[in-house]
This record gives C-alpha cells, structure tokens and sequence, in this order.
C-alpha cells in the first residue's frame, strides 16, 4: 500500500496521456505519410481490380510510418536477443 493515494492516480495519468497522444500521432501519420515517387499521385488513382459489390483494388503506396515501426520493431527484437546474450542474462 502506497502512502500517497495521489501518486496512484499520477502514475496512471503519465501512463494514460502519452498512450493517448501516441496514438492520435500515429493514427495523423498513417492518414497523411507515404513515400512518394514519380507516379505516386497515378496510382493512387489507377484501378487495378474490380471486386463484387463495386469494391475497387487501387496499389497505392506503402505508408512511411508502419515502414519505420516494422523496422524498428525487428532491430529492437534483434538487439535485445544480442545484449541478452552478451550479458549473460537467461531468457
């Protein structure tokens, strides 16, 4: 039991809000970041299959921000084996 109710409700504040913005960066990242090239705009646009019930595959480029979050994950996975190992410490 703490001795200060208010570092309970401290604590779950520092972990809330930056959850929260987190996310809403995260979420304005996907919406508006991609890599663009020379025909990004076309083919966005270009039609590259039709579906049943009007549903239309465009190949639209691959967003910046889940490119960086992929590769950090895999790097950070990748060091944290090494170091593990490094140090000794059983996994």
């Amino acid at each position: 039991m703490r001795f200060f109710h208010l570092l309970n409700f401290q604590h779950t504040m520092a972990w809330l809000f930056p959850t929260l913005i987190f996310m809403v960066i995260f979420g304005v990242a996907l919406a508006f970041a991609h890599l663009h090239g020379r025909d990004s705009e076309a083919s966005k646009k270009r039609i590259t299959g039709r579906y049943a019930d009007g549903i239309e595959e465009r190949n639209a480029p691959y967003p910046l921000v889940m490119i960086l979050i992929i590769a950090g994950t895999f790097i950070w996975g990748f060091f944290y084996i090494v170091m593990h190992g490094v140090l000794g410490v059983k996994i």
